[in-house]
């Protein structure tokens, strides 16, 4: 559609104007005839109006109709349950019957894509039931998000209903109709399982831990069954576990002795039996840190204070940690005999030399220190320490601020829920001034004030240069009040602030010695379907961060096989991605040359094998006809797939109709002005060649 800016009345009078012109240019007597005369002033004619035409600024309005026809998602729970646990005449009619279930929905207008657990883009005709774990509710809400904008007339959710990862798909909400086809089997098979291990991660060489094993059982009631645990294929103890009638379920707690200090890997074996459906549910592994005894915490304070109770609460929450309280001038001074390996030093050193004696006993000791200052400390001994944070305070004046984690500080790694933790925390004092941060030094945490984002530090972490101790300093007061607020809002459960005690604490007196390379997983264990990854720092003569040093890295695994790899510690903080490895305890060893001295550091990392998908072995045909029936769909079987593509064609589903429109100045358009020059260079030429000028 041809429209203009202006009224379309003054079309009129562009053609007035071009009549006018040719009128005028070839209403005399020219030398050549009536028919040319009147050919040379039509082109006139068309080329003035046109131009006066283009004046008006004319625009074409084309308007696009597209049509989308009704999407159906296909989304198969393609994990290891459903091709162990449904019978294979199923699992043939369905993996014969989801191609033809395809072409059938395409021939009757419909766009259908195929998505499982583990490919947003898979064929019909090549699923591989291998995905070792089941979120039926990201599958539901991954196909919801990727056809937002499309017209999605519903999902087939291919499963047996069985989920172990994820949140439960019957407490979200989906918009489009879910027709789930039932995969699997509802009659419980005659099976083992080792269902659940409780333990502690971490134990004390020569003492006794518990090892607790859960056993669940089909079939096997009023029998018993033989548990197992081994290290490195010996047989550390074995015994027979009654399975009473009328149960599931049955614990029983092993009491095993911790050896030499290290990580040790614990299997627990219930024996197979005559008849058993599968025994690849009966081995479960347990890796357990053996440390050398518990770590001794000393917390010493220039007075009371509320602190020192969350404090305390936070450093006896971790049972690895053994404390000693003392507070200058309140009840017995602390015994000349008591060690130590780190120390609490709240608002010491004090102003008036309060608690002089407790400082000079941990400085004397050479252990790390955490050093948490407040209104009674006496910056200017503090500043004389070294460290690493120089604190000129303005007065008396103080900040409100609350933790903000800084990301490339790569030791101290935050996950989601505490860092939405940390911003609901109300406001700490600290003091306001300027805070410089020491040779070598880091913050883990920045302040926030109100809203506001700072770079100025409020946990900041020194590495001494030589064999000096580490030391760390808070700076907050009052943060009793976050494990406060943190208890009511979370049931008794201020793990954030716990955490970050007991964690501030653990690197204080990790490599305590400080080295120049320094490896370390990025979490305390993985599983085989995780990325396994490695961070890796390196340090100049006088313990500054330097970056992109070349690392070769060698890690081997329990059967003693070796795989070096070579890489970079990167800037932004990026760490090495190994990606999947097998169960199993890995040990590693990492080599570089810092300023032309050659380094080396070494660590264990573990991977856990989790059968997450042998577990059950029922089908939860509920839980899929739940979800159908109430987001408007039905419940079939691999045998009704073609009365599926029925059901799903008589829904009366609709393309979904979207017009564009789309707006064009004429003249833009590059042809139109070619056009006029031919016109005006055609009028030119005829006037030549008839010998006008």
């Amino acid at each position: 559609m041809l429209s203009t800016a202006y009224s379309p009345w003054f079309i009129l009078l562009c053609l007035a104007v071009g009549a006018g012109y040719a009128a005028l240019l070839y209403s005399a007597k020219s030398p050549w005839s009536r028919t040319v005369n009147y050919a040379l002033a039509g082109l006139r004619f068309v080329v003035v109006s046109f131009l006066c035409f283009l004046l008006l600024s004319p625009f074409i309005r084309a308007t696009t109709t597209h049509t989308e026809a009704p999407t159906v998602v296909v989304a198969v729970d393609n994990s290891q349950s459903v091709s162990l646990f449904t019978p294979k005449a199923n699992l043939a009619q369905l993996t014969t019957g989801l191609p033809q279930l395809a072409a059938t929905l395409r021939a009757k207008g419909f766009r259908v894509e195929t998505r499982t657990l583990t490919n947003a883009t898979a064929s019909p005709d090549s699923l591989r039931f291998t995905a070792d774990r089941t979120d039926l509710n990201k599958l539901l809400s991954d196909s919801r998000e990727a056809n937002a904008e499309h017209n999605l007339a519903g999902v087939v959710l291919v499963s047996d209903g069985l989920v172990n990862q994820g949140q439960e798909p019957q407490f979200s909400e989906f918009n489009f109709p879910i027709f789930s086809v039932a995969l699997g089997d509802t009659i419980a098979k005659k099976d083992l399982r080792l269902t659940d291990l409780v333990y502690n991660r971490v134990a004390f060489s020569g003492n006794k831990f518990p090892l607790e094993a859960e056993i669940s059982y089909e079939g096997y009631a009023g029998g018993a069954a033989t548990v197992e645990v081994r290290e490195g294929g010996r047989i550390l103890e074995t015994r027979r576990v009654a399975l009473p009638a009328g149960r599931q379920r049955v614990r029983t707690t092993f009491q095993l002795t911790a050896p030499a200090p290290g990580k040790r890997r614990y299997e627990v074996r219930v024996v197979p039996q005559a008849g058993e459906f599968t025994a690849l549910n009966n081995v479960r592994t347990a890796f357990i840190e053996i440390v050398k005894g518990k770590l001794r915490v000393l917390l010493a304070a220039a007075a009371p204070h509320p602190d020192l109770k969350a404090l305390r609460a936070a450093i006896l929450a971790n049972n690895n940690f053994e404390l000693t309280l003392s507070i200058a001038g309140v009840g017995a001074p602390l015994p000349a005999g008591t060690t130590f390996d780190v120390a609490v030093l709240h608002q010491l050193p004090a102003h008036g030399g309060l608690g002089q004696d407790l400082l000079a006993r941990v400085r004397a000791a050479h252990v790390p220190t955490l050093y948490v200052l407040g209104a009674q400390s006496d910056f200017n001994a503090y500043n004389q320490l070294n460290a690493g944070l120089n604190v000129q305070p303005r007065g008396s004046q103080t900040d409100e601020v609350t933790p903000l984690p800084n990301p490339g500080f790569a030791r101290f790694p935050l996950d989601e829920e505490t860092r939405l933790r940390f911003a609901q925390y109300p406001p700490a004092t600290v003091p306001f001034g300027e805070l410089r941060l020491g040779s070598g030094a880091e913050a883990a945490l920045w302040q926030q004030v109100g809203r506001l984002p700072t770079q100025k530090p409020l946990l900041a972490f020194s590495s001494a240069a030589g064999t000096g101790p580490r030391t760390a300093t808070l700076l907050a007061e009052n943060t009793w009040q976050w494990r406060l607020q943190e208890a009511i809002a979370h049931d008794d459960h201020p793990e954030a602030y716990d955490r970050l005690i007991s964690r501030t604490l653990q690197l204080l007196t990790q490599n305590a010695n400080k080295k120049r390379l320094d490896v370390y997983p990025t979490q305390d264990a993985f599983g085989t379907q995780d990325d396994v990854t490695l961070s890796a720092e390196t340090y100049n003569a006088v313990f500054e961060r330097i970056y992109d040093q070349k690392i070769t890295l060698t890690l081997t695994d329990s059967a003693r096989k070796a795989r070096t790899i070579t890489f970079a510690n990167a800037a932004d903080g990026s760490p090495l991605h190994l990606g999947p490895l097998p169960a199993g305890l890995y040990r590693y060893q990492a080599r570089a040359t810092l300023g032309g001295q050659a380094q080396q550091a070494g660590g264990e990392l573990l991977v856990q094998n989790q059968p997450l998908e042998a577990q059950e072995s029922k089908a939860d045909h509920r839980l899929l006809a739940q979800l159908s029936r109430r987001s408007g769909g039905r419940l079939y079987y691999p045998a009704q797939l073609d009365k599926l593509a029925q059901d799903i064609a008589k829904g009366n589903y609709k393309p979904l109709l979207s017009s564009e429109e789309d707006l064009k100045d004429l003249i833009n358009l590059k042809w139109l002005f070619f056009a006029v020059v031919a016109l005006l260079a055609a009028e030119w030429a005829t006037r030549k060649y008839q010998g006008g000028v």
